[in-house]
């Protein structure tokens, strides 16, 4: 079966490049191996409930912001978007005292200002940078085409911007409190840092009904523009003929799909594998791939709570007992952290569920990989049922009635991502970036071999504003640069 281009894995990274290519006139096709499309964009339903797996919400959607131009474009805007309390979009609890993070840099800063008034000059500095460098995301399209990694901000590390510009230690912590949506360590480059919270301070959006309408709203015009979308299709190896990829080979041989170009939305070690052998691939090439850290999983408790008990919050509740949250992700701050998110409802004041996410190690799961879900065992579930009652312990202390209220418990863990979507290690944001080891860990679209590009978190930004723009920069090596700032209108 030939194409113009296959992209290997049906997450947000690939599903974005289809709707590009298909866009610019290009037949493609999108393999996925799961049976589900979305990777982890996908829902799942229990009694008529919609919960979410790595979807939680997003960040400047409205009008004249970062991601409102991408949406337009990718037709996401009609979905069912709810914006946050503008208010209050993000409430950071802190040793058990509450601030408020508010919309719009000029009101965020002032409510912070209220509980750290001698910080307020410091609080403006700090929202003017994250301003600059999240308004800086673009240039890459206005300018010369590649010149996205010379930001100086890559190389500057996100801890040692908030220690030279917020000399109050608990203020230092509430800034960082939003931070369990990226691995927040002394690694993490300011860009990332920035362009994240950035975009959340324009403005916060959850969507009703579960983060998978976003993968089929993308899969439905995808093939309406021609493009084929194929599940159960699990790429096995990669042909590669005279320094070109030829064919994607399926299922040890199943079926084959021919194409003049390939993108993986997979992680580079996975795409490694498929061209075992390939002389086009250094050694020195596979061993950085091989060695670049993932980044920490995350452990949800999905809550299915009783009717007409919990009040829908329009807001997200990070909640923390420590006030180390650099090393957050470590072993001495189990059931110290927790990040609570809401499902809207369908109808009435009152949520059904709620979502409970704290970070997660594979080195926890690690020794059930290759068994079959609901077989692993006693000791599996019982590691699951120790961290849901942390989870559930430490959200109890802030929402009034909640264990009361539970009617049942579902988890998951790094092991059930990386069954379901084929994540690395579970990982929930991808490689783990380093300012420090930049070219080792934020990687290029292009890999070794001409014809095969890369796509996704793990390239460079992850969310997904930083997936989306990892997308056009797959898809301009393939069109071009200048047809992508046309398409998008930079």
């Amino acid at each position: 079966m030939k194409h113009d281009v296959v992209i290997i894995g049906g997450g947000l990274g690939g599903l974005l490049c289809a709707y590009i290519l298909a866009k610019s006139g290009r037949h493609v096709c999108v393999l996925e191996q799961n049976q589900a499309i979305g990777g982890c964009l996908q829902s799942f339903k229990r009694n008529n409930l919609t919960f979410d797996t790595g979807f939680h919400y997003i960040g400047g959607l409205e009008e004249g912001q970062s991601l409102h131009n991408l949406f337009r474009y990718f037709n996401l805007l009609h979905l069912p978007w709810q914006k946050l309390d503008t208010d209050c979009f993000d409430e950071i609890i802190l040793q058990g005292k509450k601030y408020q993070f508010a919309n719009g840099h000029e009101r965020f800063v002032e409510t912070l200002s209220q509980a750290f008034p001698h910080q307020k000059e410091n609080l403006q500095q700090y929202s003017r940078k994250l301003q600059e460098i999240g308004s800086s995301l673009f240039d890459n399209f206005k300018g010369k085409a590649f010149d996205f990694y010379e930001s100086p901000y890559f190389t500057q590390s996100a801890k040692e911007f908030l220690d030279t510009t917020i000399d109050d230690e608990n203020l230092k912590c509430v800034l960082a409190g939003a931070s369990l949506k990226m691995q927040l360590d002394e690694h993490l480059p300011l860009y990332i840092y920035a362009q994240i919270n950035n975009s959340f301070i324009e403005s916060a959006w959850r969507i009703k009904g579960g983060g998978m309408q976003i993968a089929e709203s993308l899969v439905n015009d995808i093939r309406k523009m021609g493009g084929d979308v194929f599940c159960k299709q699990k790429v096995t190896q990669l042909v590669e003929e005279n320094g070109v990829v030829k064919r994607a080979i399926v299922n040890h041989g199943e079926a084959d799909f021919e194409a003049d170009f390939f993108i993986s939305d997979a992680h580079p070690a996975r795409t490694n594998e498929w061209l075992e052998g390939s002389k086009s691939i250094r050694n020195i090439y596979r061993n950085r791939i091989k060695n670049a850290p993932n980044s920490f999983g995350i452990f949800t408790t999905h809550l299915q709570l009783k009717e007409g008990r919990i009040p829908y919050r329009n807001c997200n509740h990070y909640i923390y007992e420590t006030n180390d949250l650099w090393h957050i992700s470590e072993s001495r701050n189990e059931g110290k952290s927790l990040l609570v998110n809401y499902q809207v409802p369908q109808t009435g004041e009152y949520t059904r569920n709620i979502d409970l996410l704290t970070p997660m190690s594979w080195e926890e799961v690690k020794q059930w990989e290759g068994t079959a879900i609901g077989q692993r065992g006693d000791d599996y579930q019982t590691l699951k049922k120790e961290k849901a009652a942390l989870c559930i312990a430490l959200a109890a202390k802030h929402i009034p009635g909640i264990e009361e209220a539970i009617e049942k418990v579902y988890t998951s863990t790094p092991l059930t991502y990386h069954d379901y979507t084929g994540t690395q290690c579970g990982a929930a944001y991808g490689i783990q970036k380093d300012h420090n080891r930049l070219l080792q860990t934020i990687l290029p679209t292009q890999t070794p071999i001409k014809n095969l590009f890369q796509t996704g978190q793990n390239i460079n930004l992850h969310g997904i504003l930083g997936v989306s723009i990892t997308a056009l920069l797959s898809c301009a090596e393939i069109t071009g640069m200048d047809w992508i700032k046309g398409e998008i209108g930079f």
